[in-house]
């Protein structure tokens, strides 16, 4: 009875007790001090640039150039589809394309004749009226000189009747009147011979007009073929480029889709260049814990492929919507019985110096995050 008296009075295991609750209330100030100093999820993963390599132009592959998960730098060749009919059709092109520049050649070389004549017509019709004002003072000359011929003629007439000159010299004086009056005649003809010449170079220049219009039509017309021509060329040119696929981007190949002999359409994906230098976090915190989130905040990040290595960061952004609102089939609560459920909001984790962590960093792969917000 003594012994079990004495073992009942032992401080044994009170001693036990008291180290229990000791250290599980030292692991629960811990996590009470933690929790109120960081916000943590690990409901979150790596994520950056996906570039889908597509077809643009229908055609059978006739080369690959890469292989899965290959190294590649912007604008290197990843496939290249069978050319033979986007080269004959640039063919085409530059033959339509130099019969338009022929054309247009031939319209400036009519228009620059058309407008050479129209310069000589009106020359003509210059020429045509200083001839005519010519000839028409020398009528007036002539008219004048025919006039007087007619006087002194009348004169003789009179001094013949009194016997005051003699026949021969009264004959003068009418073959003098005559011939003034053939001369004013020869002038009259001549004036109007000027005045139709006046009328045949001003036709001339109406007809150089009305063709140069024409040849001036004809080279507008010219024109526009050429530009139709010169973008189906330009068009051609650029098909035949789309037979080379290139890598939009630096990065690396994902798993392709693609075989030599394999028909492609447009907008086909071949493959996905997955950005290797840029990266960042996604990590969806329950809709409670964004009233002590904010942008610019210290991120530690624990990837749990590699949970030894040390990653820090800081908040870049944070979503305007929940990640229910981006999925496929969103919920719709408006309807039907309806539960309660904690939404979660992405926010976006920059990186601090991921250059340091190539070869680790991975799209998709899990990551633990705790967000110091005091």
């Amino acid at each position: 009875m003594e012994e079990q008296q004495k073992k009942q009075k032992s401080p044994v295991r009170f001693i036990v007790l008291a180290v229990v609750l000791l250290v599980g209330g030292f692991f629960l100030w811990r996590w009470y001090d933690h929790s109120a100093h960081y916000e943590t999820t690990d409901n979150a993963q790596v994520e950056t640039h996906f570039s889908p390599v597509l077809a643009r132009v229908a055609g059978y592959l006739q080369a690959v150039s890469v292989s899965d998960y290959a190294t590649v730098k912007a604008g290197d060749t990843i496939a290249i589809i069978d050319d033979a009919e986007f080269r004959l059709a640039v063919q085409q092109a530059e033959a339509d394309h130099a019969q338009a520049q022929a054309d247009l050649e031939q319209a400036h070389a009519d228009l620059a004749a058309v407008q050479a004549d129209l310069r000589a017509a009106k020359v003509g019709v210059d020429n045509a009226n200083l001839n005519v004002r010519a000839v028409a003072a020398n009528a007036e000359v002539i008219a004048v000189r025919r006039d007087k011929a007619f006087q002194d003629y009348q004169r003789d007439q009179k001094l013949f009747a009194e016997k005051a000159i003699t026949p021969r010299q009264m004959d003068d004086s009418k073959a003098r009147y005559d011939e003034q009056v053939k001369a004013y005649e020869a002038a009259i003809d001549q004036k109007a011979f000027s005045s139709g010449g006046i009328n045949t170079n001003q036709a001339q220049v109406v007809k150089a007009q009305a063709q140069l219009q024409r040849i001036a039509a004809q080279q507008r017309r010219a024109e526009a073929t050429m530009s139709v021509r010169k973008a189906q060329l330009d068009q051609a040119k650029l098909r035949l480029s789309y037979t080379r696929i290139t890598a939009p981007t630096e990065g690396k190949i994902g798993k392709k889709n693609m075989e030599p002999g394999q028909y492609l359409q447009p907008g086909q994906t071949v493959c996905t260049v997955v950005n290797d230098t840029q990266y960042w976090i996604v990590a969806n915190f329950k809709e409670t814990q964004l009233g002590r989130l904010q942008e610019g905040q210290p991120v530690e990040i624990k990837l749990d492929a590699y949970s030894k290595t040390p990653i820090s960061g800081k908040i870049a952004s944070l979503s305007e919507a929940t990640g229910a609102k981006f999925a496929l089939l969103p919920a719709d609560n408006a309807s039907g019985n309806w539960v309660k459920t904690t939404q979660r909001v992405p926010v976006k984790i920059s990186i601090d110096n991921p250059e340091a962590l190539k070869g680790q960093l991975r799209a998709g792969l899990s990551a633990e995050v705790e967000v110091k917000v005091k």
